[in-house]
């Protein structure tokens, strides 16, 4: 049942290469949307024209993404979104990095160094408050990062999240399954990093950061799943969804 998708149960053993990558997309896709169908791609003569345009080639694993998902827009356009390939830009920085993802309001960006561009699954930068920091090994994983924080912000009404009381941030690993992706920065800074992502069927759930008053954000798939995460993890929860009424007025970002 569509209900029933678990995101760490997809990626059990990992993401080992892009084909594997692009086989956890569709199965996201279909477990929480509706399943991938061949026009839900960016055509192939758009990318060439950008790469015209750019006077850049774009590496395997981006044309792969875009031609693969990059009509879908629930998957990848509500909080941090992947740009239109009309809009890749390059930011000068580094020796020049091909910006392909923006935070909502400008405030950081993901690219691929020119550098790597020749590589056919580079590893991504991120744009932190720190500076331009490793984000992903691989374009790839990076794809599939994006697409689960995309979920993840999805949908307003059954999203939620909290800072967590001291403890609370080591009880997380034990209420719900790790998915199998690195720790890497968020974007907002060292306090909030590592993040970390976990799962259970029908929930998606990210934690930005190791410490107390960490935030967790927590997506699911109906309001019950919802309200069943928001009161196995004692917090101050930004929303009403099945728990005490809260004092957290601003999440942070």
């Amino acid at each position: 049942m569509v209900s029933d998708f678990d995101a760490a149960e997809a990626m059990r053993d990992g993401i080992s290469d892009r084909s594997e990558a692009w086989d956890f997309i569709r199965a996201f896709a279909a477990g929480w949307y509706a399943p991938l169908t061949n026009g839900d791609g960016v055509g192939e003569e758009e990318l060439k024209q950008v790469e015209g345009e750019l006077g850049l080639p774009l590496p395997t694993a981006l044309r792969e993404a875009y031609m693969l998902f990059g009509r879908r827009p629930e998957l990848f356009d509500h909080q941090d979104p992947m740009l239109p390939p009309s809009e890749f830009f390059v930011h000068e920085d580094l020796g020049g990095v091909l910006c392909f993802r923006s935070e909502n309001q400008g405030c950081a960006f993901w690219g691929v160094r020119l550098c790597d561009l020749g590589e056919a699954d580079p590893p991504v930068v991120v744009q932190s408050t720190e500076g331009w920091r490793p984000f992903m090994d691989r374009l790839s994983l990076a794809c599939v990062e994006l697409v689960l924080s995309e979920g993840l912000f999805s949908d307003g009404s059954l999203y939620n999240a909290c800072e967590l009381p001291a403890g609370v941030e080591r009880e997380v690993p034990r209420l719900f399954q790790r998915v199998d992706l690195p720790n890497y920065p968020m974007w907002t800074g060292d306090d909030a990093s590592p993040v970390r992502w976990f799962s259970a069927p029908g929930l998606l759930l990210r934690q930005d950061g190791l410490t107390a008053e960490s935030w967790l954000h927590v997506r699911g798939k109906t309001l019950a799943h919802l309200s069943a995460a928001c009161t196995a993890v004692p917090g101050r929860w930004a929303q009403w969804q099945g728990t005490e009424q809260t004092t957290v007025d601003k999440l942070p970002f």
